[in-house]
């Protein structure tokens, strides 16, 4: 395998709900078994979707009124609240469990990308911090919005959330993933409130937030390319997120 300190950037552009998360489980199951390398990736959604918590039910996606609950949904392999994703960056990082970002502890790995969130934010004019406090909420309670939930590595833009993370770990590798709110259609979720274009905004964050995380860490991170095998292996599981077996499981 390739040295860990090196770690490959795929820059996707956007894509349905079932896509975008078969492709986040393909890079794990990969890497966990060392035929892929460490690998950032950087994602949109088209069209706007409701991505469930692992352990959340399918009746409160339901429930929501319109036009949350008109949305397209699926569910994520990680746990906590829904997210909205709509105007966003999204980013996934997946690492073998020995890798040296994982090396402190476990919840290393949410400081230094949302550190990075928050460098790469101040380069657009926005404000932000990492909320320091962490609520109730768990991987069965807790309101059923993702940004309505509180962790102290959060990251918020005076009282608003507008970054959160979740992990699902295997034993040989972690999956992170997480949402960069940059602005939304249907009032479900705080925002960034960046000055400029959606468009602007989201496309020097690809840019910024890469460089951030380098700062940050002994690694380096290179642009890089999907290999057919690994796209072959998220095509195989699209069909699982996208059916309601996977999506209703709850």
């Amino acid at each position: 395998m390739a040295d860990s300190a090196l770690i490959r950037v795929l820059q996707d552009p956007p894509l349905d709900g079932p896509t975008n998360m078969a492709r986040d489980e393909a890079l794990l199951l990969r890497v966990e078994v060392g035929e892929s390398s460490p690998t950032l990736r950087l994602y949109q959604w088209e069209p706007p979707t409701i991505s469930l918590g692992y352990f959340q039910r399918y009746a409160d996606y339901e429930a929501l009124p319109a036009p949350a609950g008109e949305l397209a949904v699926v569910r994520r392999l990680t746990g906590g609240g829904a997210i909205l994703h709509d105007l966003e960056l999204t980013y996934s990082l997946v690492l073998p469990i020995g890798h040296s970002l994982l090396a402190d502890h476990p919840n290393r790995l949410y400081e230094i990308a949302h550190d990075a969130v928050i460098a790469a934010l101040a380069g657009l004019d926005v404000s932000v911090a990492r909320c320091g406090v962490t609520d109730d909420s768990g991987p069965t309670r807790g309101p059923f919005f993702c940004f309505e939930r509180r962790h102290c590595y959060d990251v918020l833009a005076g009282s608003d959330k507008i970054t959160g993370s979740a992990q699902r770990r295997t034993h040989r590798a972690v999956l992170q993933h997480g949402s960069i709110i940059l602005g939304n259609r249907y009032d479900q979720q705080a925002t960034a409130r960046v000055a400029g274009s959606y468009e602007q905004s989201v496309n020097r964050l690809r840019s910024t937030f890469v460089d951030h995380l380098s700062d940050l860490t002994d690694c380096a991170f290179q642009a890089g390319d999907w290999t057919p095998e690994e796209l072959a292996a998220a095509e195989s599981l699209t069909p699982k997120y996208a059916g309601d077996d996977w999506v209703r499981r709850r």
